[in-house]
C-alpha cells in the first residue's frame, strides 16, 4: 500500500525474519559470533534465549546463511513433546529421514546411523530446536544422552537451543545439572537500547530502498519507550505508522503521527499499547496517554 508512495521496493518493517534486514548491534553481533564459535569448536550445546520478538529467529537465519556445505542442519520448531519417542520422530523429520512405523529403539538407531554416515562423508550434523522452552526436563535429558554419540574426539551431533526466558528457568532445575554442564555457549539476547533504535529504523528503511531520514528525530525515543526496544514491536509500530502516514499523505513521519498510532493501539490488544501505558508516567516519554486526542 505505502511502498511506492515512500519509494520502497519492499516493506521495511515486515515481521517475517529476513537476514538482509539484520541490524547487527553489539549484542546481536556477539550472539552470532558465539554461535559460530560453538559450531567451529564442536560445542555440544549452545543456548540462546531472549524475550519474544527480540530477534532470535533472525539470528538463526543469518547463521544458516553463513554455514559451509559440510554442515547438515535440521530444525525443529514450536514442538511440544510428551515423550522422547515423539521428539525422535520430529528430529528424523527435520533431517528428512523415515520415521514411520518405528519404535523408540528403531528411531534412535536410525538417527545414530545417520550421524555416523554423515561423519563418514565429512559432514557435521547440527540440530536446531527453536522455541525450546516447550520441551520438558525429560526430553532435554534424552537430548543430552543422544548427543553422547562420538567418534574419537569428534562430536557427531551439535545442538542449538533457542527459546524464551522460560527456557532459562527450565534449565536451572536441579535434575538438569548434567545437561547444563554440557552447554558450551550461553547468551541472553536483550532488547535494543534507547540509542540503538534510530540506527535500527534507519537501517531497515535503507535496506528497503527508502529514505533513512523518513522518521523525524523526535520519533525515536517515543518509539523506544512504547516498545521497550523489542524489534518485533518496533516493526509493528513503524509499519502501522507508515500506513497512517500514507493515509494522510505525509511526506515525513513526525512524532504526532506516531502518537496517534500508539493511542489507537491502546484501545485494542496490541502489546505496544500495554508497554506505552506502563511508560506513560515516565517523564522522558513526553506523551500523555490519558488524552485520546492528537496533539
Amino acid at each position: 500500500m505505502y511502498e511506492s508512495y515512500y519509494g520502497f521496493h519492499e516493506k521495511p518493517f515486515a515481521l517475517a525474519p529476513d537476514p538482509a534486514f539484520l541490524f547487527a548491534t553489539q549484542k546481536h553481533h556477539r550472539a552470532l559470533t558465539l554461535l559460530q564459535y560453538g559450531l567451529m569448536n564442536q560445542v555440544g550445546f549452545s543456548v540462546v534465549t531472549g524475550a519474544i520478538g527480540s530477534g532470535k529467529t533472525m539470528l538463526l537465519r543469518k547463521l544458516l546463511q553463513q554455514l559451509d556445505d559440510d554442515v547438515t542442519v535440521g530444525m525443529v520448531s514450536h514442538v511440544q513433546c510428551d515423550t522422547f519417542e515423539e521428539m525422535l520422530r520430529w528430529i528424523l523429520l527435520a533431517f528428512e529421514l523415515d520415521y514411520r512405523g518405528k519404535d523408540k529403539v528403531e528411531l534412535s538407531e536410525s538417527f545414530v546411523e545417520f550421524l555416523i554416515k554423515e561423519y563418514g562423508e565429512g559432514r557435521r550434523v547440527v540440530l536446531i530446536i527453536d522455541e525450546a522452552q516447550h520441551l520438558g526436563p525429560g526430553a532435554l535429558e534424552q537430548l543430552r544422552m543422544l548427543s553422547n554419540v562420538n567418534v574419537d574426539k569428534h562430536q557427531l551431533l551439535q545442538l542449538i537451543l533457542v527459546g524464551q526466558p522460560e527456557l532459562l528457568h527450565l534449565l536451572r532445575r536441579p535434575e538438569l545439572e548434567q545437561f547444563v554442564q554440557r552447554i558450551g555457549v550461553d547468551y541472553y539476547l536483550e532488547p535494543l537500547e534507547q540509542d540503538e533504535v534510530k540506527g535500527y529504523i534507519q537501517h531497515r528503511l535503507r535496506v528497503a530502498g527508502g529514505d533513512p531520514e523518513l522518521f523525524d528525530e523526535d520519533t525515536y525515543d517515543l518509539i523506544w519507550h512504547s516498545t521497550g526496544g523489542i524489534p518485533r514491536l518496533i516493526n509493528l509500530l513503524c509499519d502501522m505508522t507508515l500506513v497512517y502516514g500514507y493515509a494522510e499523505q505525509k511526506s515525513k513521519i513526525d512524532k504526532h503521527l506516531v502518537e496517534d498510532v500508539i493511542r489507537d493501539k491502546q484501545r485494542g490488544l496490541s502489546p505496544i499499547g500495554k508497554i506505552a501505558q506502563v511508560k506513560a508516567g515516565d517523564d522522558d516519554n513526553g506523551l500523555d496517554m490519558s488524552d485520546s486526542s492528537s496533539e
